[in-house]
């Protein structure tokens, strides 16, 4: 059953007793006084129906752990020690001196209730309640948009290691795999862990060894390839598609092979969705640039720039078209309410209109039409174009007519664009003399026009004309940089996960937010006046 907090004070209560000793204006004495107010222990009783068992540790307490925990970047003993040791936990959630704590585990138990029930990120919710109730956004229309990649918790494995890992889980998990193993899979003793004993040196070895257990994991999914896999467990069903993927990721026919012989050998080429580690299936490869590669997630977040508040944040997968920056922004875009309110709309009444700040990553053709259909603004740097020809003629340098559909190139010749955006000037670049300054291409130039062209070229123009929206981007987009490097960074050093997958991951995301958004409000004076929450300048 819930617990709750007791309205009366223990005769060893911590705060009454060392209280004085925390430092005011610090979330530890804040949530000595508020964290009832903040997270209140309403708002958790759907965790806890059936009403029967020992009282759980009270929401109000646990939730304000939690948040303590991602901000100071513990792990769950950590957390557990100074909740029993340190005098500023105890203040915090209102423990008795004497209080012994608990075990690490129920940091587990809180995390999968929360979870598993409706409102996942309720702890983040009751916090953009606070921030919603001071009023700090109001009339303040800018939204800046960033991310940054976030280290794993997992080591990455190399090709070998995920095929004899992945084949033992499906030993594991899958009704009579193991049984299987032991008839089709004759590469390697699966039954021991690690990587087998070969002259690594060897090239032949290590090729013979990759066939094999190619082989071993081809052969082991066919085994299982007229089973009813919705009557198996959903762990035996993911571990199966896992090995299929794995067998198939890293791998390509030998030399001289169509891969019918059963001769592979390790990819020269890396796959672009790879799946670097069987432990941690959703963690992936991805690059900064072209000499920093990273492993892990992409960590996003939109900030309002001038107070450094969090809007919205999401923890995805580090590879992907539907995890890119541009994308995520979009999704950031949606739920961004745009609902004209007394207090946010101008004195004429108009809607409440947003800017976006982003750098080039987010200028795609899809966000900028995004924006433009919700009718917000863009103060997004655009991409830089790239000239076939060194120095040559970009896309710019086409006139595209969309009402005609027609584009011309700088010769003067003119093509019609297809129904997928395609304009190919061909056998019209045979003799031209500004060939030489357009492409290289033997069969000529051909242009592939995204669907928000327009709104692409606008763009390029605006950030060449206007040296105000070039002012304000270099004003307000860098704001939302200090917020990432607070997400990613805790005492001088990068943050690394501590979860595997994106939904345990993204969950301590939520509760890292929503502490830096707390935080941010108590260093401007957050306080609680006649059951308002209001900001010191707002009192005084």
């Amino acid at each position: 059953m819930q617990g709750v907090e007791r309205t009366d004070r223990e005769l060893l209560d911590a705060g009454a007793l060392v209280g004085h000793l925390v430092a005011e204006g610090s979330m530890f004495a804040f949530l000595a006084e508020y964290r009832r107010d903040v997270f209140a222990d309403g708002e958790f009783e759907d965790l806890f129906p059936s009403g029967r068992g020992r009282p759980s540790i009270p929401a109000s307490v646990m939730a304000s752990i939690l948040v303590l925990q991602t901000l100071h970047d513990l792990s769950d003993r950590e957390t557990a020690e100074a909740a029993r040791c340190d005098l500023r936990w105890k203040v915090a959630t209102g423990m008795a001196l004497d209080h012994a704590g608990f075990d690490p585990s129920t940091l587990v138990y809180w995390r999968k209730r929360l979870a598993k029930s409706k409102r996942p990120d309720r702890i983040n919710e009751a916090v953009r309640r606070v921030v919603a109730e001071t009023g700090v956004l109001r009339g303040r229309r800018k939204r800046a948009v960033d991310s940054t990649i976030l280290a794993d918790a997992v080591a990455t494995q190399d090709t070998i290691t995920q095929l004899v890992a992945a084949i033992r889980r499906v030993g594991r998990l899958m009704p009579g795999a193991a049984e299987a193993i032991t008839a089709v899979c004759t590469g390697h003793d699966y039954s021991r862990p690690g990587k087998p004993v070969i002259d690594w040196d060897e090239p032949g070895a290590k090729d013979a060894l990759v066939s094999a257990l190619v082989n071993d994991a081809n052969a082991l999914v066919g085994v299982f390839a007229e089973v009813d896999l919705d009557e198996v467990d959903e762990s035996a069903r993911a571990a199966l598609a896992l090995l299929a993927l794995v067998a198939g990721q890293d791998v390509e026919p030998a030399e001289g092979s169509d891969g019918t012989d059963g001769r592979w050998r390790i990819a020269r080429k890396v796959a672009p969705d790879r799946v670097i580690s069987t432990v941690d299936p959703d963690a992936r490869h991805t690059r900064k640039s072209p000499e920093a590669r990273r492993d892990g997630y992409r960590a996003h977040v939109a900030a309002e720039p001038e107070t450094g508040i969090i809007t919205d944040e999401a923890l995805t997968k580090a590879a992907g078209t539907e995890n890119s920056d541009a994308a995520v922004a979009e999704t950031f875009l949606a739920a961004d309410t745009t609902t004209t309110t007394t207090a946010d709309s101008d004195t004429d009444g108009d809607r409440d209109t947003r800017e976006w700040y982003g750098d080039s990553a987010y200028g795609t053709g899809d966000l900028r039409g995004a924006i433009d259909d919700a009718g917000h603004d863009a103060a997004i740097k655009p991409k830089p174009l790239q000239a076939p020809v060194e120095g040559g003629f970009t896309v710019d340098d086409f006139t595209v007519d969309e009402q005609a559909g027609t584009v011309s190139c700088p010769a003067g010749n003119t093509r019609p664009i297809s129904r997928t955006r395609v304009a190919n000037f061909g056998a019209l670049c045979r003799g031209c003399p500004l060939r030489g300054q357009c492409t290289k291409s033997k069969t000529g130039r051909t242009l592939v026009l995204h669907q928000r062209d327009d709104l692409l070229r606008q763009a390029r123009r605006d950030w060449t004309d206007q040296p105000e929206l070039r002012d304000k981007y270099r004003n307000f987009r860098p704001n939302v940089e200090r917020v990432i490097s607070q997400i990613a960074s805790r005492g001088g050093r990068r943050i690394k996960l501590r979860y595997r997958g994106t939904v345990k991951n993204n969950a301590w995301l939520t509760h890292r937010t929503a502490g830096l958004n707390l935080r941010n409000l108590i260093g401007r004076g957050l306080t609680r006046t006649a059951g308002v929450w209001v900001l010191a300048a707002q009192t005084a």
